[in-house]
């Protein structure tokens, strides 16, 4: 097996944070990223941000193909042309950055991230902020491994099975062009793809335990639980990058 360099402890603790995001972004349609990047980036590393960017695609393809009936077809063109031009800018970011200087920027998009979900605000739906929403998410996405949060904000309240088929199309679409740009860049390497292929089988099992979830989950209460456990970890990464 290719040597990724994690002990067993972190390959654990990998593959428990792996199976609950999985299980509650398949659940509510976003949440992989948001919960698993600030935890696994204090963990080690080499978890993020690309090897949680494949993972979201399992996730969101999976979604997509469950719930594909009450996708918002339409929305989805104008999110994904503003994704473009982000996924080119996250990139070179990603590019550039230093281990240090990424820890710092994955912290503060949670942070952020995490202040726009909590504030309760929403945004009307048209064309001008799906491509908006699109380009922030396709930077955040790329450049920490975090792309949904300013999605959800703007579908936050249409019906569940809406938002989580096209947020599923929107991740499958978006996060295939912004691997397709890390690669031409020279970004993405054989160390993200192992380690993304040695936590499939978690987030295969967290995606297959969400199709139970979802009649039962209280969306508002898991939002509160991502938002919590995400900011305790953006802290912590945010505290340890400064350090550092």
């Amino acid at each position: 097996m290719f040597d990724v360099g994690l002990s067993a402890v972190e390959l654990a603790i990998g593959i428990v944070v792996v199976v609950i995001a999985a299980a509650l972004q398949g659940s509510i349609g976003f949440g992989l990223a948001v919960l698993s990047v600030p935890i696994l980036t204090v963990v080690d590393p080499v978890f993020t941000p690309i090897p949680t960017l494949i993972l979201s695609l399992i996730v969101g393809a999976g979604t997509l193909l469950r719930e594909r009936s009450d996708l918002d077809l339409e929305g989805l063109g104008w999110v994904i042309t503003g994704r473009i031009p982000g996924a080119v800018l996250g990139a070179w970011v990603l590019s550039i950055a230093t281990e240090r200087t990424l820890g710092i920027v994955i912290g503060v998009i949670v942070l952020l991230a995490v202040a726009v979900l909590g504030s309760g605000l929403t945004v009307r739906l048209s064309r001008v902020s799906r491509v908006v929403a699109g380009l922030i998410s396709g930077f955040s996405g790329t450049s920490a491994g975090i792309g949904g949060p300013p999605i959800a904000l703007l579908y936050g309240r249409q019906a569940g099975p809406v938002v989580r088929s096209t947020l599923g199309a929107i991740f499958t679409i978006g996060i295939t062009i912004n691997l397709a740009i890390l690669t031409l860049l020279g970004v993405l390497t054989a160390t993200d793809v192992a380690v993304a292929a040695i936590l499939t089988p978690a987030v295969l099992v967290g995606f297959m335990i969400s199709g139970s979830l979802r009649p039962h989950v209280d969306g508002d209460r898991v939002r509160v639980g991502i938002l919590i456990v995400s900011s305790l970890a953006a802290l912590s990464l945010l505290v340890s990058s400064l350090a550092g």
